[in-house]
């Protein structure tokens, strides 16, 4: 497969899922309903105070990031290529009494799409990985930046896709394979037990390096990269449940299984 045909694959997966995704543990709308923040301590601490500004949040999904920033003051605009996801975004927004903008979209189409600029765009945790050109998708960063605004992403580190599925300390797979990545898996990250119709997915392979490339050539100015040691989900099943996220066993050599970068427009 070259990849041309991703977004008729990926996009009826994607719109399947959300009913399940809306009612799982794993999102636990309900808690977010009663207050549980969703936003990850080290993206509040490197975002700052939003207070005020304008934040747009690509590839929202299911809208609970976009909500969660808007909750600490800021002005938010989600979108997603999900019309379902956008939709339920819209009806947690309305039931928590949220004032949020929600637009479905392609990112790729995010300038036309909102139509306005942003002091945030926020971005990541499981968004790279499905779209093929980089250079493309940080223009488009870029271009919904004002000058003094930044990007600020959160992603799952590279590094972890190519380890070993049991203990996550072997190499295995090779990290410079760019192909596109063809899968036909039931279930989701969110419900390893969920049965659906439309199992099959493609995705990309992007390293840190593409990224921080992809994000200079847009004339953006990185200001760090900092990885982290701990994901979100069970990745390896050596993986040790540690609060809301998961480490390795205590004694295990670690490895980055996440990232974030912050990289700034030019004010001139």
């Amino acid at each position: 497969m070259d990849g041309s045909d991703y977004r008729a694959v990926n996009r009826p997966m994607w719109d399947e899922r959300v009913p399940v995704h809306v009612a799982g543990e794993f999102y636990d709308v309900a808690g977010f309903l009663a207050g549980r923040p969703e936003l990850r301590d080290f993206e509040v601490a490197e975002v700052g105070d939003v207070t005020g500004r304008s934040l747009a949040h690509l590839q929202c999904h299911i809208g609970l990031d976009t909500l969660d920033w808007a909750r600490r003051g800021a002005r938010v605009a989600g979108l997603d290529f999900s019309a379902p996801a956008i939709d339920a975004a819209r009806g947690i927004a309305a039931e928590a009494g949220i004032d949020a903008r929600f637009v479905t979209a392609d990112v790729y189409d995010a300038p036309a799409a909102l139509g306005a600029r942003y002091d945030i765009v926020y971005t990541g945790l499981g968004a790279l990985n499905w779209l093929p050109d980089l250079d493309r998708w940080a223009a488009v960063v870029a271009s919904l930046l004002e000058p003094g605004g930044f990007l600020h992403l959160s992603e799952f580190h590279p590094v972890g896709d190519v380890l070993d599925d049991a203990t996550g300390t072997t190499v295995a797979y090779d990290y410079f394979d760019r192909s596109p990545q063809e899968w036909d898996e039931d279930g989701t990250y969110a419900d390893l037990g969920a049965s659906f119709a439309h199992t099959r997915s493609v995705e990309f392979r992007h390293g840190v390096g593409d990224v921080v490339s992809a994000v200079a050539a847009a004339g953006l100015r990185v200001e760090f990269l900092h990885e982290h040691d701990h994901t979100l989900f069970p990745r390896f099943a050596a993986l040790e449940r540690d609060g809301r996220v998961y480490r390795q066993p205590a004694g295990r050599p670690r490895v980055p299984l996440m990232y974030s970068l912050r990289a700034s427009r030019p004010r001139v």
